[in-house]
This record gives structure tokens, sequence and C-alpha cells, in this order.
């Protein structure tokens, strides 16, 4: 098991939508004979892409998985989506990776996603490569790009390729280490040859940079070198290799996948240079039981552990778990304990995830990624280990969510089913929220942006049969007072027997904002019996579940109950509740009645470029600025801005910024509304009513 893992690579393809890494995806696995038939994205037969919603989209919304045998080393390949839309998959996924392979579009050059998942390779400490796809295409520019790479990324890029011919005319690559040209026919099959005499003084200059950049990172080699002593192809491709795993510098590759040109050095450079699990040393983890740290190496004779990273609802086959191994081997079948939700889970069978399909494997070892089906309580995030040897891994948060959809049934009677489907879809989007909002009775879905909600409610229908419609969701606003008043509440009703009677005189007056609702018994004489006094209460609260201006909760109110009078006979709870109840309704009448909207506090992170247009556009929004900061090479902008003017950020701040924007908001207070704006509310709420 542990020469086997010395031999595998879990590679995952990062960049942003468009890049190309499902056709690299395709064609890797086709020239690795992994599989027999080469896909086209454009024609919507691709291994990685098979979901109907990516099929109608042509992108990825779910990571596909795959593998494939090269120069005796086993490759687990992630395809990772590149929409902002469905980035927390990417980050869910890459988690399960040793290295990545970094596509960026020799025409498009750096986006913001290319930014955002270049972040998320940092934060987990991931080696990776850059690959410098679509060098074929009309207005390529392998140096411009470069150098928007350089800009941009921490570690620095370093240049191991340079493209020969550009555009139309790209027809290979000159490799800077052994300085040899690679020509490829129209099969993808490359001719070596001596370099171009037109890039030949390019190259010369350029493997000199790359030998200094590489000999940084190793002391013993940097010392010769700076003695003039020539270093051999030998030398520095150990220290290429030594440099990229600890993330010294990032080689720079550069080729066409729809092409076929340069893919077999990358797929070389992926087996010769990227890690191995026992590369990647020991995980660290929490004891669940002491809560101190502990570690397990990337061993096959330690105790079992892996982390579930993603998981895929079925409405047939149930729950598929994905699963990275982190040390020890797992039969084929048994058991397994569940550390975040200490309980046991059975297993009978170990798959291997193959495109579309899921074939069965005998065993798994350290760094393998495979899945397990049925699990009854295992999700997304949730450590697999020995009951004996009990361990819990962190799994990253997901990314906040941006928009929000209300969910209408189009079948009368579908609420239930429409929430309980959907709590298997977020079992396989942990970037998904579902909510029922019991103020306006609706159910709110929320995620990354409107592409995202809209392919979940595809799924719905799709996996479950559920049709539902989206709406902009109801403001919850609410209402309340600004003037102190004294009035009397009396409910008086003669029957034949008994008859119903309540009195009471109240104090309402304005509480500070956020303060609720406050009750004062100042009865003094028995003016009101101590059992009716509750019921006063009671009824003041039930109607003020109803404002007079348009019918939204009165909040930040006070009442002082300070005289009544009752009847011996006719009194009673009920009477009292409903004198209660007419006493507020007189009371928040005569008090000022004012309309509130709920204020949000938002963080934007924006380059430099369009402060301008998102500060003009927050103005028109009523949004306060509290403040701006740097964040590395972005401004940071936050502010408080109303609800209502934000529920559909997300796709203008995309607009605004060409995707290089991003926010997060969270529910900060209540303020009143503008009077011009509250007539308006306050006029379609009535006619809604």
């Amino acid at each position: 098991m542990n020469e086997k893992m010395d031999k595998l690579r879990n590679i995952a393809l990062i960049a942003h939508g468009g890049a190309g890494k499902t056709s690299l995806a395709e064609i890797v696995l086709f020239k690795s004979k992994a599989i027999t038939r080469l896909g086209r994205v454009e024609d919507g037969n691709t291994t990685m892409d098979f979901e109907p919603e990516e099929l109608k989209r042509g992108l990825s919304i779910s990571s596909g998985f795959h593998q494939f045998e090269w120069k005796k080393c086993f490759v687990n390949l992630i395809d990772t989506p590149g929409d902002q839309n469905f980035l927390t998959d990417t980050k869910n996924c890459m988690q399960a990776a040793d290295g990545g392979v970094v596509l960026i579009d020799a025409v498009d050059g750096v986006k913001a996603q290319t930014e955002q998942v270049w972040d998320f390779a940092r934060d987990f400490n991931m080696p990776s490569v850059i690959f410098i796809n679509k060098m074929d295409r009309e207005r390529a520019d392998f140096l411009r790009v470069f150098q928007d790479a350089s800009d941009c990324f921490e570690p620095k890029p370093i240049i191991l390729q340079l493209p020969i011919g550009s555009e139309a005319d790209f027809k290979g690559v000159v490799d800077l280490i052994d300085m040899k040209a690679y020509i490829y026919d129209d099969k993808g099959k490359a001719v070596e040859e001596d370099i171009p005499p037109d890039i030949k003084e390019m190259a010369e200059s350029e493997r000199e940079t790359l030998v200094e950049n590489i000999a940084e990172a190793d002391d013993v080699l940097l010392e010769r070198y700076l003695e003039g002593e020539s270093l051999s192809a030998e030398d520095i491709k150990s220290a290429l290799k030594k440099g990229t795993l600890s993330r010294a510098f990032v080689p720079v590759l550069c080729g066409s996948a729809t092409k076929n040109i340069g893919i077999d050095l990358l797929m070389d450079f992926i087996v010769n240079c990227m890690p191995s699990p026992a590369d990647r040393g020991p995980k660290i983890g929490t004891d669940p039981d002491k809560g101190n740290e502990i570690e397990r190496a990337p061993d096959a004779n330690a105790p079992f552990s892996a982390f579930v990273f993603k998981t895929v609802a079925d409405p047939y086959a149930g729950r598929l778990s994905i699963f990275r191994v982190v040390s020890g081997t797992l039969g084929s079948d048994g058991s397994l304990y569940n550390a975040n939700k200490e309980s046991k889970e059975k297993f009978n069978q170990l798959l291997m995830i193959a495109g579309s399909k899921q074939n069965p494997v005998s065993g798994a070892g350290p760094g393998d990624i495979l899945a397990l089906a049925k699990l009854k309580d295992t999700v997304t995030g949730d450590t697999l280990c020995d009951d004996s040897s009990k361990i819990k891994f962190k799994f990253a948060e997901p990314l906040p969510t941006l928009i929000s959809f209300a969910l209408e049934p189009k079948a009368k009677g579908d609420e239930d089913k429409i929430f309980s489907s959907l709590v298997k879809l977020l079992e396989e989007d942990t970037g998904l929220k579902l909510d029922r909002n019991a103020e306006t009775k609706e159910i709110l879905l929320s995620g990354s942006g409107q592409v995202h909600i809209e392919a979940t409610i595809e799924k719905l229908k799709r996996k479950f049969n559920v049709d539902v419609l989206l709406k902009t969701p109801k403001i919850p606003y609410r209402e309340t007072i600004k003037k102190k008043v004294r009035v009397q509440g009396r409910h008086k009703k003669q029957t034949g027997g008994h008859g119903q009677f309540g009195d009471c005189w109240i104090q309402m007056e304005p509480l500070p904002r956020g303060k609720g609702f406050e009750f004062v018994d100042a009865i003094v004489g028995g003016a009101i019996p101590k059992t009716y006094i509750p019921a006063v209460e009671k009824g003041i609260k039930e109607a003020s579940q109803k404002g007079i201006l348009a019918k939204f909760p009165c909040v930040d109110f006070k009442v002082t109950l300070d005289d009544g009078s009752f009847h011996a006979v006719d009194s009673s709870e009920m009477a009292f509740k409903i004198a209660g109840s007419l006493a507020f309704r007189k009371a928040i009448a005569e008090a000022k009645p004012v309309l509130l909207e709920p204020i949000m506090k938002v963080t934007i992170t924006t380059p430099d470029d369009y402060m301008g247009d998102i500060m003009g556009d927050l103005n028109s929004r009523r949004g306060r600025v509290l403040g701006m900061d740097t964040d590395g090479k972005n401004q940071l902008i936050t502010a408080n801005v109303p609800m209502a003017e934000f529920l559909t950020y997300a796709p203008d701040l995309r607009s605004m910024t060409g995707g290089r924007g991003m926010y997060s908001m969270e529910f900060s207070h209540y303020e009143e509304v503008p009077a011009q704006i509250a007539e308006k509310i306050i006029e379609e709420a009535n006619k809604e009513e």
C-alpha cells in the first residue's frame, strides 16, 4: 500500500469558468487510454460533465472524478467548477487533492475566479502548476498572460516552457530545462527538434532566468550556481520538484487542450513533480474525546481515518459519500465510526467514481479517493475513522450565500415535499441554505447567485419531480411608535345570560431600537384583579403582531397598565384580553406609527478600478459607507444598506466589476423607512391584504 501511495497523484483542475478544465480532463483521459472516445464540451458528450444542468449551460456545476495511469503512476483527476456560482464545491473538493493544475486562458488572462481558486490553493498550502491553455486561439498572448499571473500571484510563477508559433500557427513548445523543441502534428504526436532560430535567443535568456529561480529553492544548488558551476538537467529537475512541492515557486507550462499540444508534457510534469500523499505529510486533527491536537501520517499501517468532501443525492440509490483516505486501509465492507455524529456506519461496497460510472473496488489505502453508498448519518465535512482510534479533521467553511429567492409550489400542497427534497439537495451542495420564514410564511433558498438557484430548481424537478416558482422574498418590515400616549380599552357586551366586561387604561411609549416589547403592571388598589392582568398583556401581544400601517409586527414599545375596572359577574380573561387588544389598536393609531426596515451590514471586496462605480451605486441604494480598508491588492468597503435595496446585488456587482468583486452581508439592525418610500410600501401591502 505504501509503495502504491508513492505512485499516486491526486490532482485538482482549477480555474475560472471557460478556461478549458473539462476539455483538458477529456484529452488527458483519452491520451492515457482511460477513455476510448474523445468528447467535446460543445457537443455535450464529455466524460466529466454529464448532468443535464451542466449540458444545458455548457459549464461544470459539480466536480467530476476520473482516474488515469501515466508512466507507471496512478492519477485521481478532479475537474472542479470555475463559475462563481459553484465555487463552494470547488473549495470542498480541493481539500481532497494534493496538487493543483491552474488553467489560465491565453486570451482572457487572469480573471476574478482564477484569483479566488488561487487563494483556496494558498489556504490549503497546495503545490500547483500553471497551464496557459488555448494558445491556438486568436489574440492568445503567452507573455502578457504570464505577466498578468506574476502581478497577481504569490508564490512567483516561473516559465518552464515557451510556445512555438502563436494563434492559428501555434504548433509546439520549447522545454527550457532540456532545451528541446517539441512540434506536434494534427493527432497530438510530438516530434523532438532543435529550437527554431527565431526564438533561440529568447529561449537561452529565459533558461538563464529559470535556472536562477530554481536554484534559489535549493541552498546547495544555489551555492554551486553562484560559484559559476554549470548545473546538469538532472540537478535542475530535482530542484524543480523540490521548489514546486515547497511552494517556493509555481512552474508555468503552455499548450492547447483542444489541439492536443503540450498535453503529454503536462502529464509528465504531474507524475514527476507534483506531490504524492506521502509528500504532503501528516494531517492534523483533534481527539474528539480529549480535544487535544493529534496527527495522522499517510501510512497504511496507521489507524484508518478519512474525511468526506462531497455528497451526491440520488432519489433511487440514496446518498453517495465521496471521501479521501488519510491513513490506514479499508476493506470492501465493514463498519466505520463517524466522529462528527458520534455514530457507527455500516457499508457493504467500496466504489471508485469514473465520470458518471461507479466501479466496485476491493480495498483502499492512504490517498485513495473513493465513495460509499447509503451511509445513514454521514454528510460532507464528516470524519470517518476507527472506533478504537478516534480523530476529527477540520473541514473548510462553505462560501457565504449572496442571494435569496422565495419558493412557491406550482402544485398546491407541495410545500412539505419542497422542503424535504431540498434538504437532500443541501447535503449535495453545502453552498446552499434553506430557511422557512415564520413571519412571511415563505420558504427561502439562498445561494451564490441566480444561476446557482436556478440550477438547483432544475435539479429539484429532475430528481424529485417537484416544480416550483422563484419569487423575490418579502422584506420583513416592522412597525413602531414615536410618541407616548394614554388610552382606554373597554369591551362591554350584554347577552341574555352572562355578559362580557373588560376595561383597562394603558400608557404606551416608544423604546430604543431593538428592545422589543415591555409590559409593566402598575395597577394599585385592585382596580383590575391580578388574574386578569396577564390576559391584558396577552391581548396586547397578539394585537401587536399586526400593526395598523401595513399589518407588519409592531416592536420596540412599552406598555404600562395603570388603571381599569371590572364587573364581578361579567368580567373574564377573554373580556380583558379583548380590552387589551382594543387599547393597543387605539394607542398605536395615536402614537405616530412609523415603518421600520431591516438594514444589512455589507462588506464588498473590489479592485481599485471599480471603487467609483461601487460607491455611486451604494449611494443610489441608500447605502451608508462605514469605512474603507486595503485587503492586499483589493479595497474593502463596509457599508450599511437597506435589505430591500440589496436583494439582487450579486448580478449587479458582477456586471459592475467584470466578475472581480465579491461581497458578504449580515443583518445589522432596523431603521425608520423614509416617508416617501414608506407610503409606497404601505400602499402595496394594503393592496395585497
